[in-house]
């Protein structure tokens, strides 16, 4: 899960979760050392407390350029910070990588043994996230996973995670920054399009994971999730960019399918985004929680400690995931994408008992 609390009136999830990526946090380089030797971590001690609290690992991405340590401080990114927009300089490389290895020594001395999960940069195919070539990322994560590691050997690295582009992420490993890497990270958006969308993108990648030598590593979807309508304070439409936002019930289908599918075609973590954010989130700006976010909990519980023994589609399009739960009863969940079927759990799989997206049985 993906928690910002930018908002005082949302509080940490009531649902429990195993996993917290803190991007959109507010506690990148720029945060942390705002002027050269000048350290603030206050709001990450924040958010470690919280997780240390509610038993959740962190997974802290590494990376921006603070504008003191730009290699081009003039140059707009993507990023927004107190009030001022578009901040300059984030997205480049920085121009003396020293400072880099400072900043990473630096957070990883101070988070030892409490962070353990260390990822490169944030969607570096996107040019407003990161500006630099992909020779100077591989050598970014070379150089970080080399001190993370020798702060703290139990550390490991994931990929800088492309958002959607698989030729960049082929370049990357082409110039070997994978290697270093204990994790190959990727955002499967697939927005506007529907979680079955997710499916070949991800075989893709562990395809060409496996041409570069790394199919043995494991693969997360670090980031993902789509438009989420909201009923208080809506956003104006302008800031979906000409897209429809998901209506709340849809979400929640989505939320379902997308974990059950990456799950299926080989990810072994996928971390939603997001529960709070103003476009993408599963609650209101009041900190209310959209149906989206009991879906959330709901497909938890009969995920977590269950084996997943068979996913497929059928000719009708109608997908069937067979799971052996931690008890041993067995649990079929079904779906049809496109259109409604009639299914008879009772005959087709010997069920005693049908349980839907809202907790009913």
């Amino acid at each position: 899960m993906h928690i910002h609390r930018n908002n005082p009136k949302i509080a940490w999830p009531q649902t429990t979760f195993g996993a917290l990526r803190l991007w959109d946090s507010m506690v990148s380089w720029p945060q942390l050392e705002p002027a050269k030797g000048k350290w603030d971590f206050t709001r990450l001690d924040q958010y470690l407390d919280d997780a240390e609290k509610h038993h959740v690992e962190v997974l802290l991405p590494l990376g921006l350029s603070p504008t003191w340590a730009s290699a081009r401080p003039e140059e707009k990114s993507a990023y927004n910070s107190a009030n001022v927009s578009r901040e300059s300089g984030w997205a480049a490389e920085p121009r003396d990588f020293a400072d880099w290895d400072n900043y990473v020594r630096k957070v990883a001395e101070h988070c030892k043994g409490r962070v353990r999960l260390y990822e490169i940069w944030n969607e570096p195919d996107n040019v407003p996230f990161y500006s630099g070539t992909v020779d100077q990322l591989a050598d970014l994560t070379r150089r970080a996973a080399r001190i993370v590691k020798e702060v703290d050997p139990t550390s490991r690295v994931v990929s800088p995670a492309s958002s959607g582009s698989i030729m960049y992420l082929e370049s990357f490993l082409q110039k070997g920054g994978g290697k270093p890497a204990d994790v190959i990270g990727f955002h499967f958006y697939v927005w506007p399009d529907p979680p079955e969308k997710m499916v070949p993108e991800i075989l893709s990648v562990k395809e060409i994971m496996a041409q570069h030598g790394l199919g043995n590593r494991p693969l997360w979807n670090t980031e993902a999730g789509w438009n989420i309508e909201s009923k208080i304070q809506p956003p104006p439409a302008s800031a979906y960019h000409g897209q429809t936002p998901l209506s709340i019930e849809l979400a929640g289908d989505y939320i379902a399918r997308a974990y059950l599918l990456n799950w299926a075609a080989g990810v072994r973590r996928y971390y939603f985004y997001a529960w709070d954010n103003g476009l993408m989130g599963v609650v209101e700006r009041d900190g209310s929680p959209k149906a989206a976010a009991r879906v959330y909990a709901e497909v938890r519980d009969w995920l977590v400690g269950a084996r997943m023994d068979s996913c497929e589609a059928d000719d009708a399009g109608t997908w069937t995931v067979r799971l052996t739960r931690s008890g041993g009863g067995r649990a079929v969940v079904a779906w049809n994408p496109e259109k409604e079927v009639s299914l008879d759990p009772a005959r087709d799989w010997h069920a005693v008992r049908v349980r839907d997206l809202s907790g009913a049985v």
